[in-house]
């Protein structure tokens, strides 16, 4: 039989997982929307928040399925669908299968052709993100009682401390963008795509941070991320196209 990152079997395989994950999601708000009926709480508050909880998820399922549309280039649509419809980072997924394709000699954007290719990239792909899995329930009340204990201490040095951790967690990927921007200087115009394009995502997103502080429109703080997102990915074709 012939693979195909498509297959029917590969399809059925991810929707079983995916239902498994919406009963459990519909199991659980049932069980909290009559928690809350029991503790007195009205039915039309809990509408309202029912509705707006759920138009608020619209704006990261935006960026989830150009993630997800961006990937299935190379690995299909099935794999993309579960690894970033259950537990999955838009920005891990994609350096995760980018890098091990690279290492398999395949190329970005080319589908993959061998079984052999697809269960690496999946296993990489999938091992990584697991890990927080085990290190929440273990080290997560630690690390929470050891910066409450520092903001109890000196609140200013506590938030110059998350601030230098979230930091650190968004220079891991900056190092993905500039890796061989070094090659430039030798003439090879394509190591600047990536920083053009973060550059245009930055841009747009401080365009949305002023026009929600300045000019008060609240609600484009909710779609800020796929609106620099999409911009970003727009703004890569007529980019990639001008530097080759």
């Amino acid at each position: 039989m012939t693979f195909s990152v498509n297959h029917p079997i590969i399809f059925t395989m991810v929707a079983v997982l995916i239902m498994i994950v919406l009963a459990q999601s519909v199991y659980f708000l049932v069980r909290a929307y009559r928690r809350a009926l029991e503790i007195g709480m009205e039915k039309s508050r809990l509408k309202k928040v029912i509705i707006s909880s759920a138009l608020f998820t619209i704006a990261p399922a935006i960026s989830i399925l150009v993630g997800v549309v961006a990937l299935s280039k190379s690995l299909g649509l099935p794999l993309p669908w579960l690894r970033l419809s259950i537990i999955g980072s838009l920005s891990y997924e994609t350096i995760a299968a980018g890098n091990t394709l690279n290492e398999l000699g395949i190329e970005m954007g080319k589908q993959i052709s061998s079984a052999s290719a697809f269960v690496t990239v999946a296993w990489v792909m999938t091992l990584g993100i697991i890990i927080g899995l085990f290190l929440t329930p273990l080290l997560a009340k630690k690390i929470q009682k050891g910066m409450k204990k520092i903001e109890n201490m000196d609140k200013k040095w506590s938030e110059i401390f998350t601030n230098a951790m979230f930091l650190g967690m968004i220079s891991a990927f900056l190092g993905y963008v500039f890796w061989d921007f070094s090659s430039v200087f030798s003439g090879k115009t394509s190591a600047l795509i990536p920083v053009l394009v973060m550059a245009v995502s930055a841009v747009i997103m401080l365009i949305c941070g002023l026009c929600s502080k300045v000019f008060k429109i609240r609600w484009i703080t909710d779609y800020a991320l796929p609106i620099s997102l999409i911009g970003g990915m727009a703004a890569a074709i007529p980019i990639t196209n001008w530097l080759g």
